[in-house]
């Protein structure tokens, strides 16, 4: 054990010392409380050996400095002092000391006061260990509790509760966020001719393409099955257009086969975009009515405001570019 061992009269210090050390104990001396003090928060201590009456800091003091100290190891006090009256005595207990020892010291009864510090400290570490896995399994669990196990997104209760604060964000601060709903085309299809573990595999592999191709601020979820939702921090249709129509893309882009799946013979996604505006309920019913309309197609954006308008752009030639305007029509430039 770590033994501080601290008192402001010379011969008691390096007698007490040397009875620590005799006892196979590690021994630090400090002359004074401030001494003891500073010692103790470098390297901390499994025993403070504290004179009670002492100039500066004195053991009241040291004792209280060290019980306030916030999820520290436990440290067991024992006060040396020649004052023996009893209320000094309980003063030292109520000051947070673990017991008390008359001076002069004697060796034979230090040796039976540091048996004792050496299972209470024991104890306590047992303990300070038992809460340490406790709060680490209870922040497994909570995050386990959040999270899509396949994908490793945030699942749908994850997803709920973050749609919660960030609506009200939304209203509080006039921030905008944009949901885009996404469902694999035809993967039900996939899943009867390639089986559900492949199927796994390809839900993987497109959680990770739409995860890397979105921004720091911008949320991910598994809304459920082959639906994804994400949540974009854009500040316009069109720029969230061109954030969902990236995300297409870059599914398409995996090169994933899927026979069952005409024209692209790709896996492909649909997508429904919706702004993040009113209730988080019917918002995402927006995005899921979005999703169904360009589900009709395969393989694109629509998008629905909560003037309950919808644009879903006509097949596209792939040499082509397509602009929305402000009022939903789709240009071809």
């Amino acid at each position: 054990m770590r033994v501080i061992v601290v008192d402001d009269d010379r011969v008691a210090r390096l007698v007490a010392g040397a009875a620590v050390i005799s006892l196979g104990h590690e021994a630090v001396l400090a002359a004074s409380g401030d001494e003891a003090w500073a010692a103790y928060v470098e390297r901390g201590a499994d025993v403070m050996l504290t004179d009670w009456v002492m100039p500066g800091v004195d053991g009241r003091e040291l004792c209280r400095r060290i019980r306030a100290e916030p999820d520290g190891s436990y440290t067991y006090i024992v006060v040396v002092s020649s004052v023996s009256d009893r209320g000094d005595v309980m003063a030292a207990m109520e000051a947070g000391a673990d017991d008390y020892i008359a001076k002069p010291l004697d060796p034979a009864d230090l040796a039976v006061r540091l048996v004792v510090a050496t299972r209470v400290t024991l104890l306590h570490r047992r303990l300070a260990h038992h809460r340490h896995e406790l709060r680490r399994l209870h922040r497994q669990e909570a995050l386990a509790a959040r999270t899509d196990p396949l994908t490793g997104l945030g699942n749908r209760r994850s997803m709920d509760e973050d749609l919660v604060v960030l609506a009200a964000r939304a209203r509080r601060y006039e921030h905008h966020y944009w949901l885009m709903l996404c469902d694999l085309d035809r993967f039900k299809e996939y899943n009867d001719q390639h089986g559900h573990p492949a199927g796994d595999t390809v839900l993987a592999a497109v959680a990770g393409a739409l995860r890397q191709s979105l921004r720091a601020g911008d949320s991910l979820f598994r809304y459920g099955g082959e639906e994804f939702l994400a949540v974009l921090t854009e500040t316009s249709l069109e720029s969230a257009m061109e954030t969902a129509e990236r995300l297409r893309h870059r599914v398409e882009g995996l090169g994933i086969p899927h026979e069952l799946n005409p024209p692209s013979g790709m896996v492909t996604i649909s997508a429904g975009l919706t702004a993040l505006t009113g209730s988080v309920d019917m918002a995402v019913a927006r995005a899921d009515s979005a999703l169904y309309a360009a589900k009709v197609g395969r393989n694109r954006v629509a998008w629905r405001l909560e003037t309950d308008l919808v644009s879903v752009p006509a097949p596209a030639d792939p040499g082509a570019d397509h602009v929305l305007d402000a009022v939903g029509r789709e240009a071809t430039g």
